[in-house]
């Protein structure tokens, strides 16, 4: 069964009550979702929304119990406004947003997001549309491949693992690839350096890369994250939980943005930018995972949950 990350944080940021609404934009399998109807239990209502339709059914077995508070929509959370607005969705009381890969997904080896198995290069959240990491492998030039390992895998090696990978093209395998990149990395001690084993496998920031940009995960992020703000009634709260550098970065500097009355640049003495304060920030700095919750749930370990709430316009 799919460990939801920080439940307990989670249902604490967002205090789920009875006759709420309430958001998952990223329901996965379901377990955040079950905790949030079951603590606004006997009224509270659910929009689930996922790319994943595999997710969606799991979820929906998971969630029958509680039949018509809960919603299931098959969608990106960039589609938010638009899916609230045709289902006439009133202003919500919270909304969550776990984002990048569930642990159910890194575990089907047929979807490509992970090289602990072998599969086709595939790395879709949404089976149905979409280039695969297979059609990037094969088809953008070595500087492409370069700037995009280097830019969301933030991997210095970049430019040696996307000349490996143009050499040993085509590549449509998980293993494959990951042997790839692995072999174009610096190895052993050299002379007069001791070798120093790395801690992550060497193909993990270049399948992350891949992953974000065959999803546009930072894209939609930076895309949600005001139409989630605009959807909270006054009080209402927006937790997001991220698993990388670059996602909490966004989610830290549009919140920091969100709540101040002016975001002039700090040289200009008149305010000329008639910004005002739409949130306050709940975390001043991010909810991670115990050490319990790491050692129960490893793929917890980099986790980070940020919460702020609205105070309306």
């Amino acid at each position: 069964m799919h460990q939801p990350v920080l439940l307990k944080e989670v249902i604490q940021a967002l205090q789920p009550h009875s006759a709420g609404i309430y958001i998952d934009g990223t329901v996965g399998a379901g377990g955040h979702a079950e905790a949030i109807l079951s603590a606004s239990s006997p009224e509270g209502q659910l929009f689930g929304l996922d790319q994943d339709k595999r997710a969606l059914e799991i979820a929906g077995r998971r969630l029958a119990e509680f039949a018509d508070r809960v919603h299931l929509l098959h969608a990106n959370f960039d589609q938010l406004g638009q899916v609230t607005r045709q289902l006439h969705v009133p202003p919500v009381d919270g909304i969550l947003l776990d984002l990048g890969v569930s642990s159910m997904q890194f575990d089907q080896p047929e979807r490509g997001f992970s090289f602990q198995t072998d599969g086709p290069l595939d790395m879709r959240m949404d089976e149905t549309t979409g280039q695969t990491a297979a059609d990037l492998v094969n088809h953008l030039s070595e500087k492409e491949l370069a700037d995009l390992v280097y830019r969301y895998g933030e991997e210095r090696h970049s430019r040696r693992i996307a000349r490996a990978i143009v050499k040993a093209r085509p590549i449509w395998r998980t293993t494959e690839l990951a042997q790839v990149v692995a072999g174009a990395m610096p190895g052993g001690a050299g002379k007069g350096k001791r070798y120093r084993k790395p801690k992550i496998h060497p193909a993990t920031k270049t399948f992350q890369a891949l992953r974000i940009a065959i999803n546009d995960e930072l894209g939609a992020l930076e895309r949600v994250l005001p139409q989630a703000i605009e959807l909270l009634k006054p009080g209402g709260r927006l937790a997001v939980i991220s698993f990388h550098s670059l996602e909490d970065r966004i989610v830290k500097q549009y919140f920091k943005q969100e709540s101040r009355d002016c975001i002039c640049p700090p040289e200009q003495l008149i305010c000329t930018c008639r910004h005002k304060a739409v949130i306050n920030i709940i975390t001043k700095r991010p909810i991670m995972p115990s050490s319990a919750e790491i050692d129960a749930n490893p793929r917890a370990r980099s986790a980070k949950l940020r919460v702020v709430e609205s105070i309306g316009k």
